[in-house]
């Protein structure tokens, strides 16, 4: 059970990451041309995977009772504040991300920045898909590195990751359009649920805890979690009394 969740967290949170990295190398490619764009998109990746190779080996080394509590908290961190957002959207007190408003900010931002001054190559197209990849993948390589260290799992992490990935890459440039109609703000509220989960079990595992039924706290934690985050997004739309607009841009 635990190697399922741990294969479906880090596959939904990579699905989110890749959609909004996957929406800027779309306008990247649309208005500066598709060689800078996928020029990025593999020297981050290239960082990316040096990133996880040499920290995922690196983690093991770590006595795994003290690696899942350090672990554990900063997942805990990490999935509450992807879980505040969630409430806070679901709720109406935050703004909805939209990858329509996104792609269209990034399109209008990439035709404002001009023509190269090198035909030859593009430095803004090129700097803009890395960093955007980069930054998404960052926050991947850690919830992988993290997941796989402390499961001892790092395989079935990077397979879950390297198949959201690929499906979302796929998909976008087959359609060549931004992936609007995927639900992202409900898939991060799975993902919050899950990674505040894992964290807590872990960093409670780590600390010397033992959970009342073993493994199965796992799959009782994001229930605990979720029934809390229901009642919160239900409080949070009582008090709403006018809608949020629908933002653009990374959130």
């Amino acid at each position: 059970m635990r190697d399922v969740l741990l294969f479906v967290g880090v596959l939904l949170a990579c699905l989110v990451e890749a959609v909004e990295a996957l929406t800027i190398v779309l306008a990247v490619g649309y208005t500066r041309g598709w060689r800078p764009a996928w020029e990025g998109v593999v020297a981050a990746s290239a960082v990316l995977a040096a990133t996880v190779a040499l920290l995922g080996p690196a983690l093991t080394v770590i006595p795994i009772a003290s690696l899942r509590l350090v672990v554990g908290g900063m997942l805990l961190v990490f999935g509450l504040q992807w879980l505040r957002k969630a409430i806070l959207r679901a709720g109406g007190a935050k703004a909805l991300h939209d990858e329509e408003a996104a792609f269209a900010e990034q399109t209008a931002r990439a035709r404002a920045a001009g023509e190269p001054a090198d035909p030859a190559r593009d430095w803004y197209g090129f700097t803009v898909a890395f960093k955007s990849v980069l930054l998404e993948g960052l926050e991947v390589a850690f919830i992988v590195v993290t997941f796989g260290a402390s499961q001892g799992s790092l395989a079935l992490a990077v397979a879950a990751a390297l198949t959201a990935v690929l499906v979302v890459v796929v998909v976008g440039f087959a359609v060549r359009h931004p992936l609007s109609r995927v639900p992202e703000n409900t898939l991060k509220f799975a993902v919050g649920l899950l990674l505040t989960s894992f964290g807590t079990f872990w960093a409670a595992e780590g600390a010397g805890v033992h959970w009342p039924g073993g493994d199965a706290a796992i799959v009782v934690l994001p229930a605990v979690y979720a029934v809390v985050a229901v009642i919160l997004v239900a409080w949070l739309r009582r008090e709403q009394v006018s809608p949020v607009r629908v933002e653009g841009g990374h959130a």
